[in-house]
C-alpha cells in the first residue's frame, strides 16, 4: 500500500529531476528518468529520455533555477501522477532567458522500490 513515504519519494524524484536539469548531472537524470521516459513540450514536440538528456547536456535546454510551488501526488498501486508547478528560469531552444510558471504532469512507476518518471507533459499555469 502506498503511504506517506511514497509521496515523499515521488516528490523527491521530481525535485531531483529539476536539480539535475540545473546542474546538468547526467547520472542523476539517468537514475530518476525511466528508460521509457518521454517529455511532451508545450509545443507538442516529444523527446525521448536520450534526446532530453542530450539537449540538457549540449545547452539546447538550460535551466537556472526552479522554485517548487505545488506538487500534489496521486498514487494508484505501483503507478503515480505528480502535477508539479514550479517557477522556472530557463533558456530553451536558442531563445532568451525567461521565467515561466511551468507545470509538468509527471507519470511515475515504482521499479525495485524506487519511483521513476516515465512521462512528463509540460504546460504553463
Amino acid at each position: 500500500m502506498a503511504g506517506r513515504n511514497d509521496i515523499q519519494l515521488i516528490r523527491e524524484a521530481y525535485i531531483r529531476m529539476y536539480e539535475s536539469m540545473i546542474t546538468k548531472d547526467e547520472a542523476i537524470l539517468r537514475d530518476v528518468l525511466d528508460d521509457s521516459f518521454v517529455l511532451v513540450h508545450m509545443t507538442g514536440m516529444r523527446q525521448s529520455r536520450e534526446e532530453f538528456i542530450n539537449a540538457i547536456l549540449d545547452g539546447t535546454l538550460n535551466y537556472y533555477s526552479a522554485e517548487h510551488e505545488h506538487m500534489p501526488v496521486e498514487i494508484n498501486g505501483d503507478t503515480a501522477v505528480l502535477t508539479g508547478q514550479s517557477y522556472v528560469a530557463a533558456t530553451v531552444f536558442g531563445g532568451g532567458r525567461s521565467n515561466w510558471r511551468l507545470q509538468q504532469k509527471c507519470s511515475l512507476k515504482k521499479v525495485d522500490g524506487a519511483w521513476k518518471i516515465t512521462r512528463s507533459v509540460a504546460s504553463t499555469y
